[in-house]
């Protein structure tokens, strides 16, 4: 066939041509400018919608932001801006033994409530997405710990573990397996922290994947059981394939949730015991409202909040990636 053959119906289509000679389906100027003129109105009408809403989220988010800047670059306190120190107090917070512990402690407890949280959350997702007895009962019974208020959560599990004569710890006794000092044991009590954030991190996860399993049509479990392909190789060559964007989302939240999170820590051992679960977020606590050094402080969260936003782009250059497959 020749180089020189007329396009398709199909290509003519998507050039703007209607099937037939080459000057058949030409575009009719007067229907093109009304075209332009409607959609310039509509880019303007959104614009003016759009407007409102975004000096409102500058004004409440950007002027915080400024003030904060300017706090971290000058050596005042709550009540005045002091003089100028560049970046000084960045360079203080970076060279500090307690910064690098509370970031160490922010990494395992971001990771262990992240992933942690997914997989429970993964595994309930597929149970109630089978059919089990007072399914939709069981599914609003999992959601409590997402709903309970975090106070309220807080005091159930110092009710549990805080003393030695706490009801966990007397189980242990009771075994024959020593006393555990859950919240005054360094490491102990840093492992209680993610646990508990698992605890209440994992309803979230759990509705986020199972919102996402329901738009998996169940047909292609058929077809691939009936090609051979075992129930794992469904799992991981369909199911999370199919939920990876539901999951990378859930990840970026989690990761802000789990690296702001300063209720979860302070109400259960207050960032002890020795700091052995300070996170970032209650270092900055101390140094702004305790030791009353605002400067650190702020230099604190901005590089929490620099380090959010790499992780953010990456994890959302993953869900560019899911969605063009």
């Amino acid at each position: 066939m020749s180089s020189t053959t007329a396009p398709s119906g199909l290509a003519r289509a998507r050039r703007g041509l209607a099937p037939g000679g080459p000057g058949a389906g030409s575009p009719n100027p007067g229907h093109v400018n009304r075209k332009s003129k409607l959609s310039a109105q509509a880019t303007r009408t959104f614009f003016w919608l759009l407007l409102p809403s975004v000096v409102l989220l500058v004004l409440i988010h950007g002027y915080p932001l400024i003030h904060a800047g300017v706090q971290a670059t000058h050596d005042g306190d709550l009540l005045q801006t002091g003089n100028f120190v560049g970046g000084e107090n960045f360079a203080t917070v970076l060279s500090s033994p307690a910064f690098w512990k509370a970031a160490q402690f922010t990494l395992w407890f971001t990771i262990v409530g992240v992933f942690g949280s997914w997989l429970v959350g993964l595994g309930l997702a597929l149970l109630l997405r089978t059919k089990i007895p007072a399914g939709p009962t069981f599914k609003v019974l999992l959601l409590l710990p997402w709903v309970v208020p975090i106070v309220v959560s807080s005091t159930a599990w110092n009710w549990l573990v805080a003393t030695p004569d706490s009801l966990v710890p007397s189980l242990f006794r009771n075994l024959g397996l020593g006393t555990p000092l859950f919240l005054a044991d360094p490491n102990l009590a840093a492992i209680t922290v993610m646990v508990f954030k698992v605890w209440v991190s994992f309803p979230f996860m759990m509705m986020m994947i199972s919102a996402a399993l329901a738009s998996v049509d169940t047909t292609v479990y058929e077809a691939a059981s009936m090609d051979g392909a075992t129930r794992f190789q469904q799992f991981t060559q369909i199911t999370l394939p199919l939920i990876a964007r539901s999951t990378y989302i859930s990840w970026i939240l989690m990761t802000i949730f789990c690296v702001n999170d300063f209720p979860t820590i302070y109400l259960l051992t207050g960032g002890g015991p020795v700091s052995a679960t300070t996170s970032l977020v209650v270092l900055a606590y101390r140094t702004v409202f305790q030791d009353f050094a605002t400067g650190p402080g702020v230099a604190i969260a901005f590089l929490m909040t620099m380090t959010l936003v790499v992780i953010s782009v990456l994890l959302y250059r993953q869900i560019r990636k899911s969605s063009v497959e």
